[in-house]
């Protein structure tokens, strides 16, 4: 656990160690309500590279997570052009790094999350939401059709009938209903919140990194193929599991079990 916070993006990006083995990254953008540029954008790209906590926390300030891309400053003639590149380049680019990151993430939802800002939220794999917090994508009412792997995310999470009723009526969920269509995990007090998600990413970090990394490995490839898995992968997958018995982890956790103290991972 540290007290120094990394400034990134001309301060736009808060990067601090809340507790032991957790790193967290804050949109802090209040003048644009958390809205993510491409200098956020890349450096949340660039930050997510390189960090090897045991969990990563995704969060806002304010009474806002994010609202969004940044367009409201595009120039008329190149709108088109401008906009494009955003969504298409260092959006896709942060979204990809952050869904691949190899240990368990949690968006701590502490304001409104809309449009790309939701979608940021979604990619992580636990989300907590403030009360109040309101969510939704807007993309029919600004004539924007929304991108096939971001629209996978929401089906994978809600199912197709509450994706298409988000994305075809436009409009915003409260926390609540949120956590009952399975675009939140919990709903908890504003107050709490940096509490609570410090406290889960805490406990999530305290496990053994093998069996993060290696189940949520197992999780992305399900998801890829929620049908019958490909041979190959199927005895890949396979062997993953087997791997965890030969450890020092492994052996060092039954130990700790038995013992009933708290283990001592080495991570192999």
């Amino acid at each position: 656990m540290s007290d120094t916070v990394e400034r990134l993006a001309s301060g736009k990006l808060l990067l601090d160690e809340p507790a032991s083995g957790v790193a967290r990254l804050r949109i802090s953008n209040p003048e644009k309500r958390g809205a993510l540029d491409h200098e956020i954008l890349d450096a949340l790209a660039e930050a997510v590279g390189r960090l090897e906590a045991r969990c990563l926390i995704v969060t806002g300030e304010g009474s806002v997570f994010s609202a969004g891309y940044d367009i409201g400053n595009f120039d008329e003639e190149s709108f088109a052009e401008t906009a494009e590149r955003l969504v298409a380049h260092p959006f896709h680019a942060a979204i990809e790094v952050l869904d691949a990151y190899p240990f368990p993430t949690l968006a701590a939802v502490n304001g409104h999350a809309i449009g790309g800002g939701l979608e940021l939220a979604l990619t992580c794999d636990i989300r907590l939401a403030a009360r109040g917090a309101r969510m939704g994508m807007p993309p029919a009412r600004i004539g924007l059709i929304y991108s096939h792997t971001g629209l996978r995310r929401f089906l994978d999470a809600c199912g197709p009938a509450h994706t298409s009723e988000l994305f075809h009526l436009g409009r915003n969920v409260d926390a609540e209903r949120a956590a009952q269509i399975g675009l939140v995990n919990h709903v908890v007090e504003p107050d709490e919140l940096d509490e609570r998600s410090v406290e889960m990413a805490a406990a999530i970090a305290a496990n053994a990194p093998l069996s993060l990394e290696g189940n949520k490995r197992i999780i992305r490839a399900l998801r890829a193929h929620p049908g019958r898995l490909p041979e190959e992968l199927e005895r890949e997958l396979v062997e993953l599991r087997e791997s965890c018995f030969r450890t020092e982890d492994f052996r060092e956790g039954i130990r700790a079990f038995g013992e009933k103290r708290a283990p001592r991972w080495q991570g192999r």
